[in-house]
């Protein structure tokens, strides 16, 4: 990974659904965890297979307290959690030179009301400390490649998170989720980009946000942070919390990637809506 431009994914909500799985539920693709694991494998392998170099799993929106609400006793939901990382694992170990990332989502998915695109969810850093710390410790148990903390809507989230990395002293991406050039919550990118600067975190920069917002951010990324960046945006789509749906219109991020290679990007991919097809698209075009 040090010597070479890296292939992340794109979405797997959205490559999940087109193998025709409904996921309107709270639980998201974590439900498949549970329900369809092959499915889970069969969309990592499809991302591979188009180019990327990194599967991210299934873990975004696990926790035990979101299964807790669904049924889920903790044990169980503490298995479903870490068989994300070993679903990935055994997909990867089918190819050559490829890696995982466990994904680690904010607490606002956990909440399925899109507080990730708002962040100031009105609860202590202790709360968010207890929700994220006992996660972490499971997923890096599970022996992904590193981490991958991701769409985090706030500062007062990041600095919480990045102090859980220290600890646990395991390699990670830290990328936030952002509007222009200030994190969702509003806070500048200036200050939020300084947060992630421990020597555990490989990458800093921005996904599920509007492509067109990359190349800037990615700039400050590099500017602040001194560390190489990631950036992996959605469609340009927008999220209804209501509905559980994306609505507007929107591109693969193929077009715009070569210049955020440019401005400083080490790491591309996708997010929300982005297909194993805009994968291969976007890995010709910066190749």
């Amino acid at each position: 990974m040090s010597d070479q431009l890296v292939i992340l994914d794109g979405g797997l909500s959205n490559a999940l659904e087109d193998r025709g799985h409904d996921l309107s539920d709270a639980l998201w693709s974590a439900r498949l965890l549970r329900d369809a694991p092959a499915e889970i494998a069969a969309v990592h392998r499809a991302y591979y297979e188009a180019g990327a170099m990194v599967a991210t799993t299934a873990s975004y929106q696990a926790s035990v307290d979101g299964f807790a609400r669904a049924g889920v006793e903790r044990a169980e939901a503490e298995r479903l959690i870490t068989s994300s990382v070993r679903i990935a694992r055994e997909v990867r170990d089918e190819f050559d030179d490829r890696l995982v990332a466990a994904s680690v989502g904010p607490y606002g998915a956990m909440l399925a009301d899109g507080s990730e695109y708002r962040g100031r969810y009105g609860v202590s850093s202790q709360v968010l400390r207890d929700f994220h710390g006992p996660r972490l410790e499971l997923l890096a148990a599970a022996g992904p490649d590193l981490l991958a903390v991701e769409t985090i809507p706030d500062t007062d989230e990041a600095e919480v998170l990045v102090e859980l990395l220290r600890e646990l002293d395991v390699r990670a991406w830290f990328s936030y989720s952002i509007d222009g050039n200030h994190t969702r919550a509003g806070q500048p990118l200036t200050d939020a980009f300084a947060i992630p600067a421990i020597p555990q975190i490989i990458a800093v920069g921005i996904n599920c946000c509007k492509p067109t917002d990359v190349r800037a951010a990615v700039q400050t990324a590099v500017a602040v942070s001194g560390k190489p960046a990631i950036a992996y945006p959605n469609r340009g789509e927008s999220w209804d919390a209501v509905a559980r749906t994306w609505v507007g219109d929107g591109t693969g991020p193929a077009a715009l990637a070569p210049g955020w290679v440019e401005a400083g990007a080490k790491y591309v991919g996708g997010c929300c809506r982005v297909s194993p097809d805009d994968i291969q698209a976007l890995a010709t075009g910066v190749a």
